[in-house]
This record gives C-alpha cells, structure tokens and sequence, in this order.
C-alpha cells in the first residue's frame, strides 16, 4: 500500500528481466509516438520522458516518478525510502525550508508525494505557463538537497508520528503489517513501507546522503507530463530544468525470489481498541509484471465480481442472504514488481463468530474455484472495472499516475493502452481460473478480535 504524504512536512527469471529492462534501452532524443495520444523520448543525462497532451484546459500535470521505494531500504533501516519522501520538502540552499510548496501553492499550484514498495513519485499540478517553474524548482532539490542533521532529525520524528497515528493506533493496519510481513517471507514487500519503528530511529544523515546520491538522480527517474503541452514544448522545458542535472552511478536493485510457502499461516490479534472484530486474508499470486498472460487480468476480473461492491457475490452472499455480515470484500492489487497480493475481508454480525464466518467465506470460494460465473454478474464486473478506468482517465493526475505506475515496475505504454481490451477479453474459464489460484498454502489468515489490554 502506498504511503501518501503531505507536502508540508539474486537473479531474476529471463522474461522478467527482459521485461523491466523496456524501459530502460535507449530512447531518441526527439519525442516518438508510442500509443494513441503519448510520446516518449529521453535527455542525455538518461532520464525518461512520458508527454501525454490533453488540451481541456490551460493546466498541466508533472509528477517525477524514482525507481526506488521500499524494496531498496537498506538491510536494517526499513522505511528509508518512505523518510526521503519526506526529506525531499525539506529545501536547498536556494529554497530552503517549505519554501518549494509555499511557491507552488502562490502560483495557484498543489504538489505532494507518495512512496510504495517499488517506487517514489513527486507531483505538481498547476497552471502551464507556471509548468517552466515546477520543473525548476523538481530540478533543484533533486540536485542540491539540504541533508543537514538540523533536518534529518525532525523530519525522522514525524515520521515515527505519523506511524503511532496511521498504523500502532489503528488495529486494522496493525494487523495487516503482521500479516503481509508472514505471507511474503523473506522478500521486502513483508516490511511496511513506513518501516519498523526501531529500524526508523537508525536513519541517520549518513544513511540519508547515501540514499539520495545513489537513487535521487535522473537517469533512475521518469518524469511524465499531462496537460495543455506540447512534446516539443515538454523537451524543452525539461531539457532546460533536468537536462542540466548531472547522472548519477546508481545502487543496483536487488531482484528477490520467494521462497516456496508450505503451509497456511494463522494470527489472532486482541486489541482493546479494536471497534468490531474482523476476518482477512491474504494470497500471494501472481502480478501483471510476472504474471503469465491473462492471469492478472482474470484475479482482476474476479475480485470485482466476487467482493468489488454491494452487488459482489460476498455481499449477496454473507450479508444478504445469510446475514452473517454487516460488510463483505475483495481486492486485487496486482501493480506490482513481484508477487501480488489478493485479500478478502468480512465483519461478522453481532452473535456471529469469527469461525463462522471463514467457514462460510470459504464455501462461497469453493464455489467460484469449481463453478463458472453468471454471465450477467461477468459482464457487469468487466463493465465496472472499465468504467472506473475510464472516468480515472478523464482526470490528467489519473492518466499521468497510471502510465507512471505502470513504466516503473517494467511495464509499457501499451499495457496501460491495451488494459480494457484485455479485461473485455476475460471470459468466464479465465475468471475460474483465478479463483483457483487462492490456495490456503499462499495465504495468511488474520482475526481481529475486540478486548483485552491494548
């Protein structure tokens, strides 16, 4: 899961491998055309470029995405890449302190960031003619940031808060941490993007300069602009802002392979501040970037029909009509480098028993490993997904953040371009398919129980 911030503040299979290499072969310095309405090219210095014009309006979209996130922490300084998106506010020399969101929020501009566990991104939104200025100021700071101790200090302490606030005093994110951190094992995606609270206070400026000087530099980075711009004007103005920005050697990334799992895994939490008692589970499976063709598309499909919304299969079902649950979901989460993960959930009733409940979850997914999906409660989920897409798309945050996720774990243009045809494609053996990729030997089944000492 993405942590989002404000402002202020081993060798990989050979078709993985060839896979996330796209990205990075050599582009043409003048914008090439590579979907219906995108244009690539790259600078000198090696950084990426994605224009994607959209005319409606007089305003444009930059975000400036790093191939570094929370797999890339240091053995033992878990949350590093998390603290740099912090770090990043921080100022230079030349616009110190806020002085960077101060100037965006004066010229009628937003800007923020968020950190996963594959990348960074960095976003402004704001009028074109101020694009010129984002870009000065992105350059600057990715250049030239202050990583003095009068910063690294503080800046760590907010981050513990924001931990205490957002995971150790909310029972379900707690819960959550646990079990991700034992369904992937030995891989980095088990250590939460925020990081472990002991292994947050280890972030020192030592570790921070080394972090920013071997991932903070344009030839790791992929800057994508949506909005009222030309490619041709984009070049330019990113020539002028980043092309002056020196590559760096960069710390290679670390490709995993996770160890077979043998065995379901089984946690129960009691937590005195815990509201309602609550049943998870997560599956690894497999994600668009390693997935073979379709897979992806089929758990995508079938976690929409099975737990996308009230009209889902879970909620006719548990809360409906066995009226064993006030809610009922599924989720897919399949945008990732690695393993991907498929969870579903449900809140029992009053009087009715976690067990209970996981028995009848289970028979609700021994029916879609066996059974094929109505047509009707198919083609209504392939319609809910790409609707959803669609009207995402009609926002410039939206296409720019798709086509930006997509070509920082490996993928094109033309996966983002070619996604609704291949969800329309998805047919009911495929949707069966998926169902019975959730084997209890890939999972990790969580209680949330209610009481006891916190």
């Amino acid at each position: 899961m993405a942590i989002v911030c404000a402002a202020v503040s081993a060798s990989a299979q050979t078709d993985k491998s060839a896979n996330r290499a796209k990205l990075s072969q050599p582009a043409p310095v003048n914008p090439r055309q590579t979907g219906n309405n995108t244009f690539q090219f790259a600078l000198a210095n090696g950084m990426q470029v994605l224009v994607i014009p959209d005319h409606r309006a007089p305003v444009a979209t930059q975000m400036l995405w790093f191939k570094v996130g929370a797999v890339d922490d240091p053995p033992g300084i878990s949350g590093l890449a998390h603290f740099f998106e912090h770090m990043m506010f921080r100022g230079t020399k030349a616009v110190p302190g806020d002085l960077f969101s101060q100037t965006i929020a004066k010229n009628g501009g937003e800007t923020n960031a968020f950190t996963d566990h594959d990348y960074t991104a960095f976003y402004e939104q704001i009028a074109k003619d101020r694009l010129p200025l984002a870009m000065k100021l992105e350059a600057d700071r990715l250049a030239n940031l202050d990583l003095s101790d009068s910063h690294v200090g503080p800046e760590r302490d907010v981050v513990l808060e924001e931990r205490r606030m957002r995971v150790e005093n909310e029972p379900q994110a707690l819960m959550g941490e646990q079990m991700r951190a034992a369904l992937h094992l030995s891989h980095p995606y088990g250590r939460p993007v925020i990081g472990w609270s002991e292994e947050v206070r280890r972030i020192d400026r030592v570790s921070a300069q080394n972090f920013y000087d071997h991932h903070y530099a344009p030839n790791n980075a992929i800057l994508v602009v949506a909005g009222d711009v030309t490619p041709d004007e984009v070049r330019k103005m990113a020539q002028d802002a980043y092309g002056k920005v020196a590559a760096r050697e960069l710390q290679p990334r670390a490709e995993f392979t996770e160890p077979p799992r043998l065995a379901e895994t089984r946690m129960s939490i009691t937590r005195a501040d815990a509201r309602v008692p609550v049943f998870s589970r997560i599956y690894r499976v497999p994600s668009y970037a390693v997935g073979t063709p379709g897979q992806a598309e089929g758990l995508e499909t079938f976690a929409q029909l099975l737990g996308g919304d009230q009209t889902s299969v879970l909620y006719r079902v548990l809360v409906e009509q066995k009226k064993l649950a006030s809610d009922a979901g599924a989720s897919y989460d399949g945008n990732v480098r690695d393993a991907a993960e498929f969870s579903v959930y449900a809140v029992p009733r009053p009087g009715v028993t976690l067990e209970a409940l996981e028995k009848a979850m289970d028979q609700v997914l021994g029916v879609s490993a066996l059974a094929l999906p109505r047509d009707a409660d198919l083609a209504r989920a392939k319609t809910q997904l790409i609707a959803g897409v669609t009207f995402r798309r009609d926002s410039q945050f939206a296409m720019a953040s798709a086509y930006g996720q997509a070509l920082t774990i490996g993928l094109t243009v033309d996966d983002v371009n070619e996604w609704p045809a291949r969800i329309r494609a998805v047919s009911a053996e495929n949707v069966r398919k998926a169902a019975q990729l959730l084997s209890k030997k890939q999972a990790v089944t969580g209680y949330l129980i209610p009481g006891g000492a916190k």
